[in-house]
């Protein structure tokens, strides 16, 4: 593989084995995984994996403070960046959007519809 991708003249990041420091992201991922969740549980069954793992990844990215992100949470940072929702309103009447407003029929005669259409 590593031949033809030279032939190609294509160069790939690859990080030679035992050589942690060619990634230093994810090898800190990794040491804090292991300290954090892998070390502190003994895990019996792959389901019992599957949620201890889910739980630590929940709290990881969602509640746990980052530094990178100025100690707060992924979450608490994301909801910083958006801005608040607006209120949702109706549009006036008078707003002028291109569509001609009929207002209901007002009665100014002093014989009104009030029993179900027929006349007093």
């Amino acid at each position: 593989m590593q031949r033809w991708l030279a032939e190609q003249r294509i160069r790939t990041i690859y990080i030679d084995p035992g050589s942690p420091w060619q990634n230093g992201f994810v090898e800190s991922f990794h040491s804090r995984f292991r300290d954090e969740c892998l070390d502190r549980e003994q895990l019996w069954t792959l389901t019992e994996a599957r949620v201890v793992i889910e739980d630590f990844r929940r709290d990881y990215n969602q509640r746990r403070p980052h530094s990178q992100l100025g100690y707060v949470s992924p979450a608490r940072f994301a909801a910083q960046l958006l801005p608040s929702p607006a209120p949702v309103r109706l549009r006036p009447p008078s707003a002028g959007d291109g569509q001609a407003h009929i207002s209901p029929p007002t009665s100014t005669h002093p014989q009104t519809l009030t029993d179900g259409g027929s006349k007093k």
